[in-house]
């Protein structure tokens, strides 16, 4: 449940957001905007955006601080190995494909058929790796098949 102004602040309980440490604060928030619908709650300090029932914080990286020493907040880099991405869920990935393409969202590939759903990636503007699906084949009970093993 959010504080007042639609600020991730809850009287209760907890309430679980996504920091992006970003190059861009305006960019990027425009981004979130513009392709995935967000709404602004906070511009900058941290920006704050509303997306569907979650939110998504941005902020420049930096060094250290009291509560984090000797951690150092970056964007990702060009090559770097992902271990970590945003899952968004759509009723129709054709439509927010082209939706998204038309608002210059970069994507990995395609949608693809996996069985269980229709999928693709893109990418947002500090390269961060974001996943959209939709589910099709998993209503029925149709999984994916499983990632081939690794010979080693």
């Amino acid at each position: 449940m959010p504080g007042q102004g639609g600020f991730p602040a809850p009287a209760e309980g907890l309430v679980l957001t996504h920091f992006l440490t970003v190059r861009d604060v305006a960019v990027s928030r425009d981004f979130y905007v513009n392709v995935l619908g967000g709404e602004v709650v906070l511009e900058e300090n941290p920006a704050t955006v509303k997306v569907a029932n979650s939110w998504i914080i941005m902020n420049p990286g930096g060094g250290p601080t009291p509560d984090k020493p000797d951690i150092v907040l970056t964007p990702p880099s060009p090559g770097d190995p992902v271990s970590t991405f945003m899952n968004v869920r759509v009723a129709d990935i054709n439509a927010f494909y082209e939706h998204a393409k038309a608002q210059g969202a970069e994507f990995v590939t395609e949608p693809l058929d996996r069985k269980a759903e229709i999928r693709c990636y893109m990418r947002d503007p500090d390269g961060y790796l974001i996943e959209v699906g939709q589910a099709t084949g998993l209503l029925q009970g149709i999984f994916a098949d499983p990632p081939a093993s690794s010979s080693g």
